[in-house]
């Protein structure tokens, strides 16, 4: 049997107030949208920005979800896409025990995990002193000396923005950076979005620097 429903991740920004985020998913109910969870990743004044995993009905258009959130009053979604596997909000704790049984390879760890720790599309974990990649998730391009210089400095925390065809047949991709401890930096990317917000890049220099 084929499959019957779709997942997605859509990020939203919402008001900060009681009852905004029933009102969001009565909207997401509306299109036959099914929650399965929901993360806060950052609130400021009057704001907040909520990550949902969810799955939609197959024949159902993604954008009707686009559609449903924003009829509710101050809601704004920030990014949507297909998103193929599931996550805990548990991640950070999984990996971090993984980190620890192993601490020689915590930093390949971080990096095969970021993909579902930080929901990108991929890391690759780079030799700052050889400029050489030590290793890289499912879906990392195959990185050369030349595509290496194209991410940018590594030896601070940083995010930043790779133009279109930065490397031949990609497209515009947004980037963080994190050192390690080690002469090792790691780079997290999202191909198109969402941009990286202040509170995973400080969960990213959280992590990073627990790799001893």
């Amino acid at each position: 049997m084929g499959k019957t429903v779709r997942v997605f991740l859509m990020r939203v920004v919402l008001p900060d107030r009681p009852g905004s985020l029933g009102a969001v998913a009565s909207a997401m109910g509306t299109v036959a949208a099914d929650i399965n969870a929901v993360e806060i990743v950052e609130k400021y004044e009057g704001y907040a920005v909520d990550d949902f995993m969810l799955e939609l009905p197959v024949g159902v258009p993604a954008d009707s979800l686009i559609t449903a959130c924003t009829s509710v009053p101050g809601v704004e979604v920030v990014w949507l896409s297909h998103y193929p596997e599931a996550w805990g909000l548990q991640s950070d704790v999984d990996v971090l025990n993984s980190m620890t049984e192993e601490p020689d390879r915590a930093e390949v760890i971080l990096t095969l995990e970021a993909p579902q720790v930080f929901r990108i599309t991929w890391a690759v974990l780079v030799d700052r002193a050889t400029g050489t990649v030590l290793a890289q998730s499912d879906l990392a391009p195959d990185l050369d000396s030349a595509g290496v210089a194209a991410l940018g400095p590594l030896e601070e925390l940083r995010d930043g923005e790779l133009p279109d065809g930065w490397l031949p047949g990609w497209g515009e991709t947004l980037i963080a950076v994190a050192p390690f401890r080690s002469d090792a930096s790691i780079v997290l990317a999202r191909r198109g979005g969402p941009e990286f917000l202040k509170s995973e890049m400080a969960r990213l220099r959280h992590l990073a620097a627990l790799a001893l």
